[in-house]
């Protein structure tokens, strides 16, 4: 049985849809899975042992280009035997359509009545977890999920961190905490750099080294937690962020000890890479794409306006996450990692 899953655009999304694949596995042993999606997510889905092959897709996200996706469509004819779309965009349907998969499943979405022929109503109440919208799509309507509910578990390869650590004259003698400030989502996500550089300050001063990851827009708010480090102290932290491919980023972040990290997609791959990770929350709340693993602290406050879900905040004080204080995740970190952190005054 041949399986193409249309994938997300967003990479906490593509690590949580690693349950789908495990799923998909268990109720079809011998079934080939092949993920539709952009090429940025290639790294991850090669790092997935349930995946064939990534299939890269050309079209940015919200792009519709008709033309392009019945090219796509047509080229993928006769080669599957179950379409299974995770986004719930009439666009994400065409090429499935177009490439006249026999089985063409998913949520309704955008209208897509025509388009898929194995249409499911979404119940939020019964799946309030995004994992559970996903890997309800690997079973019958109605069906009950199997507990407990598999883990993203993310595969990195020995010789390839190896090949990273080189690549940026790295070396694993000290423990590594990894830091990952940054989120795509917006601002109410990102706790202050201030507060990170606490951390890592005191991380520093236990022997420990820092690498900063993320993307290219992180890297200034990388270099504001590198310089909030007195010398002697900066040396110690390495900013990754926008100088790493997602590849590199993946396996360096597994050689970590611990990782601190915003709502993003690199705290789902802390996650899969089963890291001892400490979870921040500011506007967002964990009850829908919580990371997934043992090892896991979700620090927030209990502010009566957070959760608000908002991109910036509305009173423009963002108290969420400013008033979460640095000893609150040193103390998350103890709890993980089972060395004493509290915070000592500089020399």
């Amino acid at each position: 049985m041949n399986i193409l899953v249309v994938g997300p655009s967003w990479v906490g999304d593509m690590v949580m849809a690693q349950t789908l694949f495990i799923c998909l596995k268990q109720q079809h042993p011998g079934c080939n899975i092949d993920v539709l999606a952009p090429d940025w997510s290639r790294p991850l889905l090669e790092r997935m042992p349930e995946v064939r092959e990534a299939l890269g897709f050309p079209l940015g996200h919200g792009v519709f280009d008709l033309a392009t996706r019945r090219r796509i469509g047509k080229q993928l004819k006769g080669q599957y035997d179950q379409a299974i779309l995770l986004p719930n965009s009439l666009k994400s349907a065409l090429t499935p359509f177009f490439a006249a998969i026999p089985k063409r499943t998913g949520w309704k979405g955008e209208m897509r009545y025509g388009l898929l022929n194995d249409l499911r109503i979404l119940d939020k109440e019964r799946y309030p977890l995004m994992i559970e919208r996903f890997m309800a799509l690997a079973y019958d309507k109605n069906a009950e999920l199997p507990k407990p509910y598999p883990r993203p578990h993310l595969v990195a390869e020995e010789q390839n961190r190896d090949a990273a650590l080189q690549a940026f004259k790295l070396s694993t003698a000290q423990p590594v905490l990894a830091l990952c400030p940054g989120a795509e989502f917006g601002e109410a996500k990102r706790w202050p750099a201030a507060h990170y550089a606490v951390v890592a300050e005191q991380k520093i001063r236990e022997g420990w080294q820092v690498w900063i990851f993320g993307s290219a827009k992180d890297h200034s708010g990388g270099e504001e937690i590198r310089n909030a480090l007195i010398p002697g102290l900066r040396e110690e932290a390495t900013n990754l962020a926008g100088q790493t491919s997602m590849a590199q980023a993946i396996d360096l972040m597994s050689c970590a000890t611990a990782v601190v990290s915003n709502d993003s997609g690199l705290m789902h791959v802390a996650a899969a890479l089963a890291i001892p990770l400490v979870a921040v929350y500011g506007s967002t709340s964990p009850q829908f794409t919580p990371p997934l693993a043992e090892q896991v602290a979700i620090v927030r406050t209990a502010l009566e306006c957070s959760p608000c879900f908002e991109r910036t905040c509305r009173f423009g004080h963002y108290d969420c996450l400013r008033l979460l204080q640095p000893q609150q995740v040193l103390d998350a970190l103890e709890q993980l990692v089972g060395v004493p952190v509290a915070l000592q005054e500089p020399d």
